[in-house]
């Protein structure tokens, strides 16, 4: 999976307004480009940050730039949350998730559980295993190697959690994948020091036997992005 198109570099004036940041061009030229997530980006937006747009060639949108990757310091990430389903899809399409390889049939937005959600992926049509229910969540926030998960408290993450314990007492397969978009990541821990009512509920969930995996993007290469966002390899997860 790589992006639609070659990316623009620049450099971080501003992001406000959640949606929205200002950004210099590398010849110059400041413009404004719509930020495609909603979440805190701890970590994700220093001050003069180098930083990649995507540019739109439709003339219905409002904003010709998206933003998608920023240099935090400590490695590439890709802040795009419109990003990470696509990628997990991508690879488990590929059979690159060894853990999830072998089905014939793979669903977005399914509807399930008793809190009425929508599952990223639904996976189904294993000759010798159970539908697997995969959430999907987008790791960017990386402190010394560990990319920590949530980088704010989230109510509907524990939600999902919930969904996917009652998938497992129902006989499937529960999946929460950790798909680590920042090249500076070793391993996934828990963001106790954030929300620690989502560490312990996700501690609760992997001993109800929900599976929890982390695969990484191939963000960068010598520094600079590879033009690429297929998930290369896995990372543990310390619970």
């Amino acid at each position: 999976m790589e992006f639609p198109s070659p990316l623009i570099g620049g450099r971080l004036i501003r992001r406000y307004k959640r949606f929205l940041a200002d950004v210099r061009l590398e010849d110059g030229c400041e413009v404004t480009a719509h930020c495609p997530n909603t979440g805190s980006m701890l970590g994700c937006q220093p001050e003069d940050a180098r930083v990649w747009l995507s540019e739109s060639d439709n003339p219905k949108r409002k904003l010709r730039y998206t933003w998608e990757l920023v240099d935090t310091g400590a490695g590439l990430a890709c802040i795009n949350t419109a990003r990470p389903n696509g990628q997990a899809r991508c690879a488990i399409e590929a059979g690159m998730v060894a853990e999830l390889a072998g089905y014939g049939s793979c669903r977005s937005e399914v509807r399930y559980g008793s809190e009425k959600s929508r599952i990223d992926l639904h996976l189904s049509g294993h000759p010798s295993a159970p539908d697997a229910w995969v959430e999907v969540k987008n790791v960017t926030l990386c402190e010394a190697g560990v990319g920590y998960f949530p980088d704010a408290v989230t109510v509907r993450g524990q939600k999902h959690l919930r969904e996917l314990m009652g998938q497992v007492a129902a006989g499937e397969r529960g999946v929460l994948l950790f798909v680590v978009n920042h090249s500076g990541i070793r391993e996934v821990r828990p963001a106790d020091h954030i929300d620690p009512a989502y560490g312990k509920l996700l501690r609760e969930a992997a001993a109800a036997g929900v599976e929890v995996l982390a695969y990484r993007a191939d963000l960068e290469s010598n520094g600079e992005p590879s033009g690429a966002l297929g998930l290369e390899r896995e990372v543990p997860v310390c619970l």
